[in-house]
């Protein structure tokens, strides 16, 4: 069963997904959900662990940072990006 879910990202990021998914013959949902699928099939232990962070690591300028927000400071900030 399909259930939906709401995300957000950059713009430019989701354009850009849309267009690999595309060029491939897939929805941007069903490659969302291939991503998920992979990262959620094994026990990884953190985010360093997943089989996409060499590649990541290999084209990022720098080291990545990764930022944990509550559900309310996500809400703030997105409130306040609307003023």
């Amino acid at each position: 069963m399909d259930a939906k879910l709401t995300l957000n990202f950059d713009s430019a990021v989701i354009e850009k997904a849309k267009a690999f998914a595309d060029a491939r013959g897939i929805s941007l949902s069903r490659l969302t959900e291939y991503l998920y699928r992979q990262i959620t099939s094994e026990n990884y232990i953190s985010i360093d662990d997943f089989p996409i962070a060499d590649w990541v690591n290999q084209v990022a300028e720098g080291k990545a940072t990764y930022k944990r927000r509550t559900r309310k400071s996500t809400k703030d900030e997105y409130l306040n990006s609307r003023k």
